[in-house]
């Protein structure tokens, strides 16, 4: 049997895959944290994060497909027309087909959908300053870079 202080070497080497301390568990305790936290905040309006990313991309670009808004989030299709089934039911959003090419339908703002733009991101943003209390701008800026480069290695 191996002695503990071998075993304490042998894990050593391999410190930077090993939970808690390596970058997976650290990104997803940290979205865990922020999610819960946004979660919160959101609960006032009956909504969720997932909700306020649809919107987002809704209030970029109004009339997206379900694919287009899937695409632009990274998510797949199935998961995406439940969440837009109840913004439905919330009356924040509503589809319609598309005129040229009736198999694509279109997710549009409603008036309470397009009002909440001018509220919802305010609310993000105090999620995200309390997350970054302390970080200095050029740091945020450079995690934000490193989370870019490291999504594009797994698509």
């Amino acid at each position: 049997m191996p002695s503990s202080s071998s075993n304490a070497d042998f894990l050593q080497q391999w410190r930077y895959a090993l939970a808690p301390y390596n970058l997976g568990y650290k990104l997803k305790l940290a979205s865990q944290l922020m999610y819960r936290d946004f979660l919160e905040r959101l609960e006032p309006y009956g909504l969720t994060p997932f909700h306020y990313l649809v919107l987002c991309c809704l209030w970029e670009e109004d009339g997206l497909s379900t694919s287009g808004i899937a695409d632009k989030l990274k998510q797949l299709g199935a998961t995406l027309t439940g969440v837009v089934d109840r913004m439905e039911d919330r009356n924040l959003v509503y589809r319609e087909r598309d005129r040229d090419d009736r198999r694509i339908v279109r997710i549009w703002l409603t008036e309470e959908g397009k009002r909440l733009m001018h509220v919802l991101p305010a609310i993000g943003a105090q999620t995200i300053n309390k997350a970054t209390d302390n970080v200095p701008e050029a740091e945020q800026e450079a995690v934000l870079k490193l989370l870019d480069r490291i999504v594009q290695n797994f698509l």
